[in-house]
C-alpha cells in the first residue's frame, strides 16, 4: 500500500481517535490542566476533519458541540421493506427520496433514546414513508466505515432490519420528498452516506435467501 492510499484511508480514523480520546477524557477529568490539554487535542482532531472533509471548521465544532461523556459509535437504523411487484412478479424495495440531496435510501436514522432497535426501523419508515410495517429479521449490522460510504465525522453502526408490510399508503415528511417501490433493475440514483448499490444488492439476495444469518462485521 502507497503512502498516498494508507492516508486516504487513515486519517479519517486517526482524527476519530484523537476527538474520541479527548472527549472521554474530558468526561473524567478534573483536572485543569488536563481539560486544557484534552480541549487541545479536540481542536487538532476537528481541524484534521475540516481539512478532509467539505465542512469548515466552524461546521465541524458543531457538529460535536453536543457530544460529551465517554466517546461511543452512533448508531443509524433502516428498513428493508419488500413487496411482490404485481407486473413483473418480482420483488421490489421501499425507498424514500432525501429532501437534503434529492436522492434515494432505505427509511431511516439516527436510533433515538427509550427505543429499541426494531421499534426505532419501525418508526422511521412510517415518519418518511407513510407505511406500516413490522420489524421481522435483521438483515445487517455493518460499521459504516467499511462499506464504500463516504467519510463522516462520527463512527457509525449501520442496522439494517427487514421489514414486513402491513399497511399505508406513500407519503413524504419533514426529512424526504416522496417514496416507492422498485425492483432490483431500476434502483433510481443512491444517497450513499445513507446506502449503498451493494448493500441494496445484497438484501435482495437476502430476500432469495431467507435462510441466511445476519450479515455483521
Amino acid at each position: 500500500m502507497s503512502p498516498q492510499t494508507l492516508l486516504q484511508d487513515q486519517w479519517l480514523i486517526w482524527a476519530r481517535r484523537l476527538q474520541a480520546l479527548a472527549q472521554s477524557g474530558l468526561a473524567y477529568t478534573k483536572n485543569p490542566f488536563e481539560i486544557e490539554r484534552y480541549n487541545a487535542v479536540r481542536e487538532i482532531a476537528f481541524e484534521i476533519l475540516a481539512a478532509g472533509s467539505e465542512l469548515a471548521l466552524d461546521e465541524v465544532r458543531d457538529l460535536f458541540s453536543g457530544e460529551e461523556g465517554y466517546a461511543t459509535p452512533k448508531v443509524d437504523v433502516r428498513g428493508v421493506v419488500f413487496r411482490p411487484d404485481l407486473s413483473s412478479g418480482r420483488d421490489s424495495i421501499l425507498l424514500v427520496r432525501e429532501l437534503r440531496d434529492g436522492l434515494w435510501t432505505l427509511p431511516g436514522g439516527w436510533a433515538d433514546v427509550n427505543d429499541s432497535p426494531a421499534e426505532a426501523t419501525v418508526r422511521e419508515v412510517y415518519e418518511e414513508s407513510g407505511y406500516q410495517t413490522r420489524a421481522v429479521k435483521l438483515l445487517a449490522c455493518y460499521d459504516r466505515s467499511k462499506h464504500g460510504h463516504p467519510p463522516y465525522g462520527f463512527h457509525i453502526y449501520k442496522l439494517f432490519f427487514q421489514c414486513q408490510l402491513l399497511g399505508g399508503e406513500a407519503s413524504g415528511s419533514i426529512e424526504t420528498a416522496d417514496a416507492g417501490f422498485f425492483r432490483e433493475d431500476e434502483i433510481p440514483a443512491l444517497s450513499l452516506p445513507r446506502v449503498t448499490p451493494e448493500q441494496i444488492a445484497r438484501f435482495f439476495a437476502h430476500r432469495r435467501h431467507p435462510e441466511w444469518p445476519t450479515d455483521f462485521d
